[in-house]
């Protein structure tokens, strides 16, 4: 009945509609639990546990997380009370206050932000030879 390109064209066509998703936790809303998503998602609410998002988190600027954060992509505006992890771009608005450590590749911080913790960004450093105890090193073409 359905040939296997049509059930491919249908499955790549169900892909990029769940990664366009947009989920809203309202201003009114408070959520006790963990949360993941698949899509993008924004917060203008209360969440009291973990946030897990495949793509982009935003954290409005009267939302509220009381746990750790996972995302691809992250705008914090609002208020952060845990350690967020973010594999790409992580954008705090001059209104974020976070209370917690950063993982992330970049980060941008606008004037005004708060942020009590650490903070790790995903470099690559170039290895530094060891020195051996006792001996000198010697320049290449150097000789005795």
């Amino acid at each position: 009945m359905f040939s296997a390109a049509d059930k491919l064209k249908r499955g790549k066509k169900e892909t990029a509609v769940s990664n366009n998703l947009l989920n809203i936790i309202g201003t009114e809303t408070k959520l006790h639990g963990d949360l993941e998503s698949v899509g993008d998602i924004r917060v203008d609410g209360i969440i009291e546990g973990r946030v897990t998002v495949k793509q982009r988190l935003v954290l409005g600027e009267g939302g509220i997380v009381k746990g750790d954060i996972e995302a691809n992509e992250a705008i914090i505006s609002g208020l952060l009370q845990g350690n967020i992890k973010v594999e790409q771009m992580l954008v705090l608005k001059s209104s974020a206050k976070i209370e917690g450590d950063i993982s992330t590749d970049k980060i941008i911080i606008e004037s005004g932000a708060q942020f009590n913790g650490r903070c790790s960004m995903n470099m690559l450093l170039p290895s530094i030879p060891q020195k051996e105890s006792g001996t000198v090193s010697k320049a290449k073409g150097q000789t005795d």
